[in-house]
């Protein structure tokens, strides 16, 4: 097992979902300062990784248009983001994958970087990002952004055999194996920096 470095990681946008919570929409292609969601986390991801690929279960063409390669779930029904990594392992020609959510605009641009430094310190398949909350009580806490996920291709089978043994849940799944954990604590990373967008609300907070 190598390393993730920039020239063995595949960068795959999330874009996939319902937008149940936005009413239903295409939540890759709503514009956020201009620019469509899911076109700036693809830009994010590309000085960080070899390629970015997309996933969408619908506009295929408009996803297209932007010069990425564009797949949708091989399972089908929606079956949430764990489909769309499985998908991006499907078709991930580097040793990792390196996916994000479309909705996220301010991820950290040594993302990769510091994911491949958690699984290299510990040997692992399978980093995740961690970062601060504000939970219920008002406290800040560091949670888990599952995600934001740093896969060795090697576990297609295991994903494959989870998701069509009807797992769904990303938490579930990636309990079955060791994973690195990085923390973006440091003082430098923006309190949004994983925070992503469930509402109208949400994009037009973020505007300025």
């Amino acid at each position: 097992m190598n390393p993730p470095c920039p020239d063995n990681i595949t960068g795959w946008v999330l874009a996939g979902g319902q937008g149940s919570r936005m009413g239903g929409i295409d939540k890759g292609l709503q514009l956020f300062r201009g620019q469509a969601l899911a076109l700036t986390a693809a830009q994010r991801l590309a000085s960080q990784v070899h390629g970015v690929k997309i996933n969408a279960n619908r506009h295929l063409t408009d996803y297209a248009s932007w010069g990425y390669e564009v797949h949708a779930d091989s399972l089908s029904g929606f079956a949430g983001p764990l489909a769309g990594m499985l998908t991006g392992l499907q078709h991930c020609t580097t040793e990792w994958l390196l996916t994000v959510p479309c909705d996220s605009p301010f991820f950290p641009l040594d993302l990769a970087y510091r994911l491949g430094l958690a699984v290299d310190a510990e040997q692992s398949l399978l980093a995740v990002a961690w970062a601060p909350e504000v939970n219920a009580q008002g406290e800040m806490v560091c949670r888990p952004q599952p995600v934001f996920c740093m896969l060795h291709s090697s576990l297609q089978s295991s994903l494959h055999d989870f998701l069509h043994g009807g797992g769904r849940k990303i938490d579930a799944w990636t309990a079955q194996h060791p994973t690195a954990r990085m923390d973006f604590t440091l003082p430098h990373d923006a309190r949004q920096a994983f925070a992503n967008a469930n509402t109208w609300q949400d994009l037009h907070d973020w505007e300025p």
